[in-house]
């Protein structure tokens, strides 16, 4: 199934490129300035994303009395948990099959079963914590077949779906387009197992959420290392921690000799202005699913809590030497694919305009395989490379690395992703034509196959280029 939750940034204060916020953001509990750094804490959690911040949340709730500090360069949700398109998923970026051949079978359906009760278990926090703005409805995902090439991958997601028990079924163009009235629906897959948010919301509740529970967090501290210990600040401030967490993400390649660890790729997104009623009732999504369709270019859509539709994808290139700079966040010739794509599938939409875009870069592991791991010699952990389905699998990360932490054994710990290494990515300049190339065969598949309407003769090529 496609990898579509990929996250953009939310049309939330503080956002980018954004004209206004298109939701009532919560104002979440001040953080600490950065002279207000402790010398000394039970944890200390690099980064102030979902990763770090449910960490934090779940040490809290299991000892509060912990002294836990969540360390973030710019502010929390700056990166990927701040920026995605708020798509709350069971899905996991490598196939049900794959992770049973390298985790077998059993452990395979221990996984799928922990990711999908994850959706809940989101939705459960943000019912027990109040909080606001974020807009949880779980809604399904909704994945359109636009062409016979498209329908052959959905059946095989409808199929495999039936194999390991996720819920997906096949629904016939009428039933799709029910859903979601678009052109050129030949059927699609759906899956329950999915809810929508407003991200950004759901970032600065959480953090509010840790610091209730007496975490502290510092915004504006950028790190300059870590190692057993200790945490270095850039300033030459030491941080000394009975353990560490390491929660960067696409970010992890900035740091020292981890510039390979993952690829930071960037994903963008535009919004549109709040559609009429009249708009939602031709266009669909009654129930708030969100969707997508079986392009090799990844789009990924929702209708926000108050009705715009948000619509991302990829389409941006990997930047040489896995650069991350504020520049790379917009690029018009993207927005305007992604604008034209969007009017293509819907032109319900008519003259509706578009009021927000912008983007950033998601953490990819070589593989492609998410992973958490913790030593217990060196007392560090860290968890990432979810490929932007990490809304919800950051809270499965967080609630693995708070039993691990904790020198906890259990079923989460036993998880396959736990332990797992990926390979590292190879040095420039192959890393930079390989990524670009498979951006690039992406797009030439999707033309072959709008054109013969069959899989594209390219498929193979893509597969042996990206490792997916």
């Amino acid at each position: 199934m496609p990898t579509n939750c990929l996250w953009t940034q939310s049309y939330a204060a503080r956002s980018p490129r954004a004209d206004a916020s298109t939701t009532d953001v919560p104002t979440k509990a001040p953080v600490g300035a950065t002279a207000d750094v402790p010398a000394e804490v039970d944890v200390a959690i690099v980064g102030g994303g979902f990763t770090g911040l449910w960490t934090a949340y779940y040490l809290l709730r299991s000892n509060p009395r912990l002294g836990v500090l969540v360390v973030e360069a710019e502010h929390v949700g700056f990166g990927a948990s701040g920026r995605n398109g708020g798509w709350v998923s069971a899905l996991f970026p490598v196939g049900a099959s794959r992770l049973a051949g390298q985790h077998g079978i059993e452990a395979t359906r221990d996984f799928l079963a922990a990711l999908r009760h994850t959706v809940d278990e989101v939705g459960a926090v943000v019912s027990a914590e109040a909080l606001p703005g974020v807009g949880f409805v779980k809604g399904g995902a909704l994945f359109l077949a636009r062409n016979p090439a498209q329908v052959e991958r959905a059946r095989g997601d409808v199929a495999a779906g039936e194999q390991w028990g996720d819920g997906t079924v096949w629904l016939p163009p009428g039933a799709a387009r029910e859903r979601l009235a678009a052109t050129n629906v030949l059927g699609a897959a759906w899956n329950p197992h999915c809810a929508r948010v407003q991200p950004r919301a759901l970032v600065d509740g959480l953090a509010t959420a840790v610091q209730r529970l007496g975490g502290r967090i510092v915004e504006g501290v950028r790190v300059a290392g870590a190692s057993p210990g200790q945490v270095r600040l850039v300033d030459g401030r030491t941080v000394r921690a009975g353990h560490i967490v390491r929660a960067t993400e696409a970010y992890t390649a900035q740091l020292t000799g981890l510039r390979r660890r993952l690829a930071p790729v960037y994903s963008l997104i535009v919004a549109t202005e709040p559609l009429p009623a009249a708009t939602w009732d031709a266009i669909g999504l009654a129930r708030r699913e969100v969707f997508s369709d079986y392009r090799n270019v990844i789009v990924y859509g929702q209708r926000t809590e108050d009705d715009r539709l948000v619509f991302g994808g990829r389409g941006a290139p990997y930047h040489f030497g896995s650069g991350v700079r504020p520049e790379f966040d917009g690029d018009e010739g993207v927005f305007a694919s992604l604008r034209k794509a969007l009017r293509e599938m819907l032109p319900q939409l008519g003259d509706t305009q578009f009021t927000h875009a912008w983007g950033g870069p998601l953490g990819i592991p070589r593989d492609w395989h998410p992973s958490v791991g913790y030593d217990p010699a060196t007392r560090v952990g860290w968890a990432g490379g979810y490929v932007g389905d990490g809304v919800a699998a950051t809270n499965l990360a967080g609630r693995t690395l708070a039993d691990l932490v904790s020198g906890r054994h259990t079923a989460l710990t036993r998880l396959p992703w736990v332990g797992h290494r990926s390979p590292q990515w190879e040095p420039e300049p192959f890393r930079w034509l390989g990524v670009n190339g498979g951006l690039r065969l992406a797009a030439l598949a999707d033309r072959e196959e709008a054109l013969t309407g069959r899989p594209a003769r390219l498929g193979g090529a893509l597969e042996a280029l990206t490792g997916h």
